[in-house]
């Protein structure tokens, strides 16, 4: 760690370097427009707090959408934000040599997608070598944002982020936000991110050294362990559920926790891995084609727009991309020419 990070994390170019990231896609936004009016006023007094250490994390506004499970979202300030933006860049930088391979969330260049390909690699691996033999364990945590322990979360950053005045913008951060005592971080925040995988990263190193697993993926709270032995599967994941219930203060109740075959395919981020083919969930299935039949009936009533239209169906289209639906695509674009047509 070099002397001055704190200098360069908080300096004046940075902070507009953090703003500029931060109103991406936001332009037209209220709130966003009169920031912007002051623009230098605001972030030069945003500097003036960081640097004498007067910063303080402002209340969050709270609203909750479906997506399709309700979730309650609380939005912090846009003072606050570009903060966030300036401490997850940082953290992401630091953090990044020292996350194993195979977690996938809140990272350049991975994401659920290659999660879900990466799992398959591992199960045709070890069926090839196993007459076709492969098991895996699906663990899941519960209700993991609200349950992270602030003081436990602080004490892993600070294993690897020696600057005082750093630690304590940190601290703010995470202290702003209780849904209990000392826990949870909000799920509107982009340094919840990061601070959700730094928490499990400690889990990641746990599998992979200490219990020395070969085929282990995690996406956020999800992780899968595969082996070809089914005794030592079940005991892996025994011993991963003991480490973050003891050591991280979570629990993975007996329902969040599945046993299959691969044969039958393994549930992984709205996916069913099979060793060759990942096919889309059936609970996501019906509610894609629910959605984008209801957006070809607003259509045809001309009470949305042609694009809008396309937006919706495009995004689902790209979704399939990722999975074996060659007759779910062409069903998909067959009726909908047809609800549009007629």
């Amino acid at each position: 760690m070099v002397h001055n990070d704190f200098d360069k994390l908080i300096n004046i170019e940075n902070i507009f370097r953090a703003w500029r990231v931060f109103k991406v896609g936001k332009e037209k936004k209220q709130e966003v427009i009169f920031f912007e009016r002051n623009i230098e006023d605001n972030l030069f007094l945003l500097h003036r707090d960081l640097s004498t250490g007067n910063y303080r994390h402002l209340a969050y506004e709270f609203f909750r959408i479906s997506d399709p499970k309700k979730r309650d979202i609380h939005k912090a300030d846009i003072r606050d934000r570009i903060v966030h933006q300036i401490i997850y860049d940082y953290l992401s930088d630091s953090f990044e040599p020292i996350f194993i391979e195979y977690s996938y969330s809140s990272r350049v260049g991975k994401g659920s997608h290659l999660a879900v390909k990466q799992l398959q690699i591992f199960s045709q691996d070890i069926a090839k070598r196993n007459f076709g033999r492969c098991y895996g364990a699906k663990l899941d945590v519960r209700k993991y944002f609200e349950n992270i322990d602030h003081n436990i979360l602080f004490d892993i950053i600070c294993k690897n982020i020696c600057d005082e005045r750093i630690r304590k913008i940190i601290w703010e951060i995470i202290d702003s936000f209780h849904c209990k005592p000392s826990k949870s971080i909000p799920l509107g925040n982009i340094t919840s991110q990061i601070f959700a995988n730094i928490y499990l990263n400690e889990l990641d190193h746990f599998v992979a050294k200490k219990l020395k697993v070969r085929h282990y993926v995690r996406y956020n709270d999800d992780f899968v362990i595969l082996d070809y032995n089914k005794e030592r599967m079940v005991e892996f994941a025994r011993k991963a559920k003991i480490f973050v219930e003891n050591k991280l203060l979570l629990k993975i109740p007996k329902e969040k926790i599945t046993f299959r075959k691969l044969k039958w395919g393994i549930d992984f981020c709205g996916y069913i891995v099979l060793s060759d083919a990942i096919l889309l969930r059936r609970k996501t299935k019906r509610r894609m084609l629910k959605n984008i039949f209801h957006t070809a009936e607003r259509f045809e009533k001309g009470e949305i727009a042609s694009r809008d239209f396309s937006k919706v169906f495009n995004s689902y289209c790209g979704l399939l991309k990722h999975c074996n639906s060659y007759n779910l695509k062409n069903k998909l674009i067959s009726e909908c020419l047809y609800e549009t047509i007629y």
